[in-house]
């Protein structure tokens, strides 16, 4: 008889309700494209999604497709599509993954949704480039290709302390966006549909940081990797009472857990880290498992902190949403990142941090420049560099992961 594989991670009851929130999101985005009762804007994972409910838009995360297309790990075989039309293996392979999947005509919400055959087509595209300057040509390849308008916001970069002039510019980027939405709805801007899907996506943040922070007490009710999947409703749901209905679910699991004692690991959690950069969305499993099953729990990342909005006022929605956007930690300078990792390792309680070096996203790579070591020398905190990237499988070696990895936490041991 083969030996049973041991159970070493926790699931979370809440995590179906999300999945149904995830579900039922997709199939209203299908069913609007279908009908065409409802016009459809895609919009980059932080941009100006609350201004879009305001006009009655349904509105689609080409980003959370390509995360789907790298969990499922159809990604690297898509991405050589996209870089024999020219786009380059370098670039962000979220891109290069999307565009391979729509040029074959391939989406990995046919499996996961039944009766869901493609991805929405849009009526507008609309982006941030506080994430990064990739969005702008995706959304510009999509546009051409559903001959739609693309409008967008162009966001400050490594930006230190954050002034008016910063603001002024964003919020009269955001409100030069009303004419041509409008124009496209068939419909006016509802300043009160608008206030109030500021005021949900700012009780959306609130609740996930609060679901994130129950991370601080040991051991921790949750990892990295199950945040990685929960954080799904604060992408495409800000704005709505359905993410604030699910995120009350799960805090009050999570705080369940924390008033018992009770750990996302099934063993002793003798190691808590933290986790820069983005996530292998294809070895998420693998590696949830491998730290479990080496008793560490990676418990906290910069990653799953980017929808947190606390800036965000509905009586003042332009500029709240242009200081919330900016305040981003990805479109920060490295003496803010230094300390905001600082704080967070203080808060957290971490003894150890890992930096995953993505060869396609060097804006959410925070490992090139020496920022670890400068840490390391503030805080006595030890670091690993992990290698690979969030889609493109190709620039992972399992093998070397682990081998890091382990010799880590030996590491760590040694320092107890």
């Amino acid at each position: 008889m083969p030996q049973e594989k041991k159970q070493v991670l926790k699931r979370l009851n809440a995590a179906k309700d999300l999945s149904r929130f995830m579900a039922e999101y997709y199939y209203e985005l299908d069913e609007a494209d279908r009908s065409g009762k409802q016009k459809i804007a895609w919009c980059t994972s932080v941009g100006p999604a609350e201004l879009l409910r305001g006009m009655g838009y349904h509105i689609y995360f080409p980003e959370t497709h390509s995360a789907m297309l790298g969990t499922t790990r159809m990604a690297t075989d898509l991405i050589p599509t996209a870089n024999a039309m020219g786009y380059s293996p370098e670039i962000c392979s979220y891109l290069t993954a999307d565009i391979g999947a729509f040029v074959k005509g391939v989406t990995p919400l046919s499996k996961a949704f039944k009766g869901i055959s493609h991805v929405p087509e849009p009526d507008i595209l609309v982006y941030n480039t506080n994430q990064c300057r990739d969005v702008q040509d995706w959304f510009n390849w999509y546009g051409d290709q559903f001959k739609v308008p693309v409008v967008g916001i162009q966001s400050h970069r490594s930006v230190g302390q954050i002034t008016e002039s910063h603001i002024d510019s964003i919020a009269s980027q955001i409100e030069n966006l009303v004419a041509p939405l409008e124009a496209v709805a068939g419909r006016r801007l509802d300043m009160d549909v608008f206030k109030s899907a500021v005021a949900l996506s700012r009780e959306c943040s609130d609740l996930w940081e609060k679901c994130l922070a129950t991370a601080s007490t040991s051991p921790a009710p949750l990892t990295f990797f199950d945040a990685t999947t929960l954080m799904g409703p604060a992408v495409v749901g800000r704005g709505t009472q359905k993410a604030v209905d699910v995120y009350r679910l799960l805090l009050e699991e999570l705080e369940s857990r924390v008033a018992v004692g009770e750990g996302a690991l099934v063993d002793e959690e003798k190691h808590r880290l933290y986790w820069d950069g983005m996530p292998v969305w294809g070895r998420l499993g693998m590696h949830s498992k491998m730290f479990a099953e080496l008793n560490a729990n990676v418990i906290a990342s910069t990653y799953c902190s980017s929808w947190i909005f606390s800036a965000l006022d509905p009586s003042d929605p332009f500029r709240s949403m242009a200081r919330a956007y900016t305040e981003l930690f990805i479109t920060r300078d490295d003496a803010y990142k230094e300390n905001y990792i600082q704080n967070k390792l203080a808060f957290f309680g971490c003894d150890g941090m890992v930096y995953h070096n993505a060869r396609t996203c060097p804006n959410n790579t925070n490992c090139l420049y020496g920022l670890p070591q400068r840490l390391q020398t503030k805080t006595g905190i030890p670091f690993v560099i992990i290698d690979g990237d969030l889609n493109d499988l190709r620039c992972l070696s399992d093998e070397q992961t682990r081998t890091n990895i382990e010799a880590f936490i030996e590491q760590l041991e040694e320092r107890k």
